[in-house]
């Protein structure tokens, strides 16, 4: 179990990597095609098992996630993920993205998904 939780944490710093990886031109397609899913997994509200499902809702979060990421960065070319790893250092400064206004595209999601509820519910 430590080892998972191990695996889960050094996952933090290297989603920004992952994300960096995607845009560079000496990737493999199937290193990018697989760090796009990767990224857009980690990024994504919606869960493969939703959180709510007792022990298995947390399930994507200490294996699925940790077992992609794991997989694409042993598809990347060495030097490539050096480079990427360096250049995305500094994004979780203290526990938090430096970049906060990343999130803003989710947080958008959600408030077009709640108006359209809305209006699906209230404008009858």
């Amino acid at each position: 179990m430590n080892k998972l939780k191990q695996t889960a944490r050094k996952l933090k710093p290297d989603l920004p990597a992952l994300a960096l990886a995607l845009k560079d031109p000496a990737m493999p397609l199937v290193a990018k095609l697989l760090a796009a899913i990767t990224v857009a997994y980690a990024l994504s509200p919606v869960d493969l098992v939703p959180d709510f499902i007792p022990v298995l809702g947390y399930l994507d979060d200490l294996l699925i996630l940790p077992a992609l990421a794991a997989l694409t960065c042993k598809l990347i070319p060495a030097e490539v993920w050096d480079r990427c790893r360096k250049a995305s250092a500094g994004v979780w400064a203290g526990g938090k993205p430096k970049k906060w206004y990343y999130a803003i595209p989710v947080v958008i999601f959600w408030l077009l998904l709640l108006f359209v509820i809305y209006k699906s519910f209230f404008s009858r």
